[in-house]
């Protein structure tokens, strides 16, 4: 595997723009993103999940990174098409208003991922509904390798989805600062991102290019 490959994860508590800042950001970049896995698995189970659930959808989280981990670096023809898929993406329309940016192949010699969740987030979503971790997850905090955190503030209004859980501030303060501890005390640097979308995005490339 090349090892320049530079793989930036966005995370944060639910409602805060990840997965169209994942996606913008892969369409500035030209290059792959990787999507949240919970979502699929929800979507086609339900969302009466259970504590093993959440071991299916880490490891079904895992696998989907390497698949577009191996497709980054080989530059696969699928690339092109999913760096268009956010221009369909109903999450990418905020107040009636579609996000586009100007989609530019980066000038870095090393190809990027933007990934949408990692175990981060699922060693937080376990701990916060259950009170435990399963040890896989631990084990591939341990083992998996990252050049750059995006954290998403909550200072977006929440906004409804059928598989969204916390839309109380009390829960998404507590949850964006279990998010920022981690972030604090491990080695990989981070950035905080806020503002509107507009904002979070300019945010986000900035830090980004800094980085390379």
């Amino acid at each position: 595997m090349d090892k320049q490959l530079k793989k930036i994860v966005v995370i944060g508590p639910e409602s805060t723009g990840k997965s169209t800042l994942t996606q913008l950001l892969a369409q500035h970049y030209k290059t792959e993103w990787c999507a949240e896995y919970a979502r699929e698995y929800l979507t086609i189970h339900g969302t009466a999940y259970t504590f093993e659930d959440l071991l299916t959808i880490a490891k079904g989280q895992v696998a989907l990174e390497e698949r577009h981990t191996l497709s980054t670096v080989n530059r696969l023809p699928s690339t092109e098409s999913k760096d268009l898929s956010v221009v369909n993406d109903p999450r990418s329309t905020v107040n009636g208003q579609r996000l586009t940016v100007n989609g530019q192949r980066s000038t870095a010699s090393s190809p990027l991922l933007f990934i949408d969740t990692d175990m981060y987030v699922m060693k937080v979503w376990c701990e916060y509904v259950f009170g435990k971790c399963h040890p896989y997850i631990y084990e591939q905090i341990a083992q998996r390798k990252y050049d750059l955190y995006l954290l998403c503030n909550i200072d977006l209004p929440w906004v409804r989805d059928e598989l969204r859980e916390y839309p109380d501030e009390g829960p998404r303060k507590e949850l964006y600062g279990i998010y920022k501890e981690i972030l604090q005390n491990q080695p990989v640097p981070w950035v905080d991102i806020s503002g509107n979308y507009d904002e979070r995005l300019q945010k986000a490339i900035a830090a980004v290019d800094a980085m390379l």
